[in-house]
């Protein structure tokens, strides 16, 4: 309920009873993994390891934290193994993961391909629509681009990027008003993000001299 110091206790003390229950001890790798504590995440999950615990999630995680941790070739060896154990409700998060460490490393061609794997298991997957966006930019394919943006905004009207990118993509072609409302939508979702207020600035600037 938002108390979250009040249940990092909890889980500790559940861990002085009993020191292999499982989810005190995912949860507490979870809790060091947000607080980017990714080398103390890990030592929580190798242990769940030792306990025998194998499942795609906890490989996910696994990748996750070493890729945060700068491991990189364990990151993907990680979850190349949570591939190998994952079923269809596992699978296209772990694709998605697998093109964000790709970016990570710089193997952008591995993260398109992995961001298209995602979405051919997941139609819905919101965010592989919008890093699949960000890259058929940076490959000059407007009109993909522009796609891919608004299929997000439609699926995912929380997420604030697509609205900024398709505001920032609006914006360079020309259409400033289109380019207006997509901002103002970002901004709904994330109010104090700062490129959007110095986008509707230049916005500003732009419709008071015509």
């Amino acid at each position: 309920l938002n108390e979250q110091q009040l249940a990092l206790n909890q889980y500790k003390r559940v861990l002085q009873t009993d020191a292999s229950n499982v989810e005190a001890i995912a949860c507490l790798a979870a809790n060091h993994f947000y607080s980017d504590q990714p080398e103390l995440a890990l030592r929580f999950y190798r242990r769940l390891l030792q306990m025998g615990v194998s499942t795609p999630e906890l490989w996910n995680n696994l990748g996750l934290c070493c890729f945060y941790a700068s491991q990189y070739d364990m990151a993907l060896s990680c979850l190349d193994r949570a591939l190998a154990l994952a079923g269809d409700a596992s699978m296209a998060e772990i694709w998605y993961n697998i093109g964000q460490v790709a970016i990570g490393i710089g193997d952008l061609g591995l993260a398109y391909q992995a961001f298209k794997i995602a979405i051919s298991v997941d139609s819905a997957h919101a965010e592989s629509y919008a890093n699949l966006g960000v890259l058929e930019l940076r490959k000059g394919n407007i009109d993909a681009a522009r796609s891919n943006f608004r299929a997000v905004q439609g699926m995912a009207p929380h997420m604030f990027e697509p609205f900024f990118n398709g505001a920032l993509l609006a914006y360079k072609l020309g259409d400033f008003q289109a380019s207006y409302e997509l901002a103002q939508k970002a901004l709904a979702a994330f109010p104090d993000h700062h490129d959007t207020h110095e986008l509707l600035k230049q916005l500003g600037t732009h419709f008071t001299m015509l």
